[in-house]
């Protein structure tokens, strides 16, 4: 599956960003943002390009896609309009994706369904594609979305996602909202600068090396300074500068690793609830993070 998995991350990286969405990185980011440097096990790269690959969007396709109308609504401001619903079931093969589709008429909501629509179609058609050119086997994805916090102010919400060739591999991608103002918050655009890069990560690579010492190997990270670590398998050097995260209820920064991006597969995918007293020389405000 290396050759198809690698075949998917080129197409996926050809889809074009909607000129809104662009707009909406860059007045968010206002500034460049910086390389991010890490080490990652070689034969890991193409199991995590096609769990990203199969992050997907809205089918706009009748045929292929199965609409549910009246969904519960999912916030005042931002919510859900249609579930939609790609299904397919052949031999060994098996597709299941539901994904939503926010509301609201700013550009930048508009710009994102517009990139999830995208991504859906071309997904779903080259899942269909590989499957035909496979000879034995089975594949399966299974896709969906969990609503983490929903509130007056903003709805943070996952979109999930599991491919299962011969193993499996997950990934989970959040989307933090804020709800008046209908516009997507980024994680460069909650802070003044991108200090918040090193302290981050300097206090999640702490973390990680205390449970391990915890939990006396359990729980196990790449991170050295302890007997567990092997760094042939990769070693942390720091988060990105866009990485995944969400904000809880509580307005706490969560940040989120999908499998193999810090830690063994087998820990799945983890996450790590940052001290807001660590970050509030370096956040732009309280509105958000308290």
């Amino acid at each position: 599956m290396n050759d198809k998995l690698k075949k998917l991350h080129t197409q996926y990286k050809d889809i074009p960003i909607p000129q809104e969405l662009e707009m909406m990185i860059e007045k968010n980011l206002q500034r460049p943002p910086k390389k991010r440097k890490r080490k990652l096990p070689l034969f890991l790269t193409s199991v995590a390009a096609a769990a990203i690959l199969f992050t997907v969007g809205l089918n706009t396709n009748p045929a292929m896609a199965k609409n549910l109308a009246d969904v519960p609504v999912i916030g005042q401001v931002v919510k859900v309009l249609t579930f939609t619903e790609y299904e397919m079931v052949k031999d060994e093969y098996t597709v299941d994706i539901q994904v939503p589709q926010i509301s609201g008429s700013s550009a930048d909501i508009e710009a994102l369904n517009e990139k999830y629509a995208q991504e859906g179609k071309l997904l779903y058609e080259q899942f269909k594609t590989d499957i035909e050119e496979m000879e034995a086997g089975n594949m399966a994805v299974n896709s969906g979305y969990v609503i983490k916090t929903d509130t007056d102010e903003i709805l943070s919400f996952g979109r999930y996602v599991e491919v299962i060739v011969a193993s499996s591999s997950s990934v989970m991608q959040y989307t933090t909202i804020d709800k008046q103002a209908e516009t997507a918050i980024t994680l460069p655009s909650l802070f003044k600068d991108d200090r918040y890069v090193e302290i981050i990560s300097r206090y999640l690579e702490d973390e990680m090396r205390r449970k391990m010492i915890e939990t006396k190997g359990d729980e196990m990270y790449w991170v050295g300074g302890t007997e567990w670590h092997d760094e042939s398998f990769g070693v942390f050097e720091g988060i990105s500068p866009e990485q995944n995260f969400y904000i809880t209820e509580a307005g706490k920064l969560v940040i989120s690793f999908d499998e193999y991006e810090a830690a063994p597969g087998f820990m799945g995918l983890v996450t790590f609830e940052i001290p807001t007293e660590l970050l509030q020389d370096v956040l732009v405000s309280n509105k958000y993070i308290k």
